[in-house]
């Protein structure tokens, strides 16, 4: 879920940084270094799932000049676009670049032909921030009101009901999750606990600590606060520390971080060959490998922050890159990021005035596993009988949190610096602002349509008229992500939203001659069109995956098809408008990063009942908040039309 990108990565990068004190070397198969799928119910459905299909190349061509339609500025450039497609289609490179797609889907083996290359070009192979740019967030609703609403009682609860998850996972007791259609993929959560992304030159790689048959009651947590790190060990003597003696244990880091520290962890933040050079610097110390090494093994991070977020766009803020203090009296500004490890799979965040998320790192797992993770620990710590949980035997005789501290040399101080103002130059370039709508799923369904392809057509219908405002052309495409977890080691693949339908819809809301049966009736066409091409996707048959690969198995000194570099093909997979959805009750901010400078990130929830939510995120010199106002202008429009469509109906009864 989420990520759109698809950067160049130069094959030739990757390669293998020299061992130095603590291990900075890719293995060639690091994937498979973690350990396999557990026995019981989490994984049992793994072995039954199907393998992602290629699908028939007519097939996506077919799909792909429909898609072209839209995205073309004239007929004359649809005309062309359709010709060297056609003219691909019929080649017969075309076609031994399709048998050779299928020969490595049938490699002995090989158990899902994309995902090799899907981590690579997409995530791993990335060079910029990971802030921004690839991890997510999610924001928590207030802490249960019957519990102290103190950040320390919220910061331990979340420690507590996490390793209680892990537990369950770690035992394999974690259902699998389902959709009406079945089991999903659940090889993902391998990565979820007990791991890290790992900095490399040209290309990063993943890192396991997890260990085969651990029965889940061990593990430690890597604590920020301030900057400095700590490891807090929950399970002591077998035995998970009470909810009480938690608290102690992270007053006791409290107490004891009463002043800044050196914030090594934005560092994380940097350009990844930036980060991967002063992490072998870093690393060359065996006593900051160490560290390294603590925060890596970690089950996860937990991130105390100083900061409070008075509003949901504070609190989004906060999550998606960190607080930017100006008033630090240095002359930088210090950064929530100090207090981050972003290449974490899973941080969860607990800031001053007891507001709370979680941030992911997205290379290995989409949102899907984490929010299941969310509403767990989340449902967990609501139940009533939580936080009357008896004290453990460990309590009493519990070691306190260790602090891990640096050593920062000269260099590595310059290196913190310099992270600090690229950082800083990174987060203050972007505008984020929250759309919620004043209605949601309930007056929807009571129309009969989709929440998703509704919520769709509204951000068609907003950018649209934003475009015509500013008197420009539509310069890409619309991403949506559908999950293909039906299949095994499946991911994402590309819902692309724009259509013939879609847009003669949109032209239709604005034309004073169209009246309301005929904007319906386009509007029924377009939320049908989105339909098939969501279920498409979903069934492994999109565009753009295929597309890759048949453009990955171009061998070197053969020529790239035309089709390829033709305006309208790569115009259509320029995703201006990066569109996602997850749902759950206990979140309220949600979101990520535009992936194209002149485009939006648009995060959006549609399962709420009395509201619809868009986070939009862009570069400050995009029209953010126009894009929102209309946004809101669009809601309003679309829900006025099924209105007065059901006013009149009722009127000729």
């Amino acid at each position: 879920m989420f990520s759109s990108r698809l950067p160049r990565l130069a094959w030739s990068s990757l390669r293998s940084m020299s061992n130095v004190a603590f291990a900075t070397t890719r293995p060639l198969q690091w994937k498979q270094l973690a350990p396999p799928p557990l026995p019981g119910p989490t994984f049992a459905a793994q072995s039954s799932l199907p393998r992602l299909p290629v699908p028939a190349l007519a097939d996506t061509l077919a799909k792909l000049k429909e898609t072209l339609k839209p995205i073309a500025w004239s007929e004359n450039e649809y005309a062309d676009a359709v010709k060297v497609v056609d003219q691909f289609a019929n080649s017969d490179y075309a076609r031994e670049l399709q048998h050779r797609l299928e020969q490595r889907a049938e490699e002995p083996g090989r158990l899902h032909w994309l995902e090799e290359w899907w981590d690579d070009w997409s995530y791993m192979g990335f060079r910029e921030s990971v802030v921004v740019n690839v991890s997510y967030y999610y924001g928590f609703k207030e802490h249960p009101a019957h519990l102290p609403q103190t950040p320390l009682h919220r910061a331990a609860s979340i420690v507590r009901a996490v390793m209680l998850f892990r537990e369950q996972f770690k035992l394999g007791q974690v259902p699998s999750e389902r959709t009406k259609e079945g089991p999903i993929c659940m090889d993902s959560w391998r990565w979820m606990f007990d791991c890290c992304r790992v900095p490399g030159p040209g290309v990063d790689w993943c890192v396991s600590h997890a260990k085969a048959g651990d029965n889940g009651r061990s593990g430690h947590v890597a604590v920020l606060h301030r900057g400095r790190v700590w490891r807090l060990d929950p399970w002591q003597n077998g035995q998970l520390l009470s909810l009480d003696e938690l608290q102690r244990q992270i007053q006791h880091i409290y107490d004891n971080t009463t002043q800044e520290f050196p914030g090594v962890g934005v560092l994380t933040a940097s350009n990844r060959d930036v980060w991967a050079k002063d992490y072998r610097n870093l690393a060359a110390d065996s006593h900051n490998a160490d560290i390294i090494n603590s925060i890596h093994s970690a089950a996860f991070v937990l991130c105390l922050d100083t900061e409070s977020a008075p509003t949901l766009v504070d609190h989004s803020r906060v999550l998606w890159h960190g607080a930017v203090d100006t008033q630090s009296g240095s002359a930088r500004p210090r950064l929530g990021l100090r207090n981050r490890w972003m290449d974490k799979p899973c941080q969860f965040v607990v800031l001053a005035d007891g507001k709370a998320g979680f941030v992911g790192e997205h290379s290995v797992m989409d949102g899907t596993p984490t929010v299941a993770l969310c509403d767990h620990v989340l449902d967990l710590i609501a139940s009533p009988d939580f936080a009357s949980s008896s004290p453990s035997s460990a309590s009493s005789s519990a070691s306190p949190p260790q602090p891990l501290d640096w050593h920062v040399s000269a260099e590595t101080q310059q290196a913190i610096e310099a992270a600090t103002d690229a950082a800083t130059a990174l987060v203050t370039s972007q505008a984020l602002n929250v759309v919620r709508t004043p209605y949601g799923k309930a007056a929807i369904k009571t129309f009969g349509v989709s929440p998703d392809s509704w919520t769709q057509m509204i951000v068609q219908l907003a950018y649209a008229r934003l475009l015509r405002s500013l008197g420009q052309r539509r310069q890409g495409g619309t991403y949506e992500a559908a999950s293909v977890r039906k299949f095994l080691k499946g991911r994402t693949e590309a819902i692309r939203v724009v259509s013939a339908q879609s847009d003669a819809w949109v032209q239709s809301m604005d034309d004073a001659s169209a009246d309301v049966a005929r904007r319906l009736e386009l509007f029924k066409e377009a939320v049908k069109a989105h339909g098939a091409y969501a279920r498409a996707a979903g069934n492994g048959q999109g565009i753009d995956r295929h597309l890759l690969g048949l453009r990955l198995l171009v061998k070197e000194g053969e020529q790239m098809p035309a089709m390829f570099s033709d305006p309208v093909v790569k115009r259509s997979s320029y995703w201006v408008l990066s569109t996602s959805a997850i749902w759950s009750k206990h979140f309220g901010p949600y979101g990520w990063g535009e992936v194209v400078p002149d485009g939006f990130g648009v995060a959006y929830m549609t399962g709420f009942d009395d509201y619809l939510q868009f986070t939009i995120t862009s570069r400050t010199e995009m029209p953010n908040a126009e894009f929102c106002a209309e946004l809101e202008r669009a809601a309003k429009d679309l829900y006025d039309l099924h209105a007065q469509h059901s006013s009149s109906a009722k009127a000729r009864l």
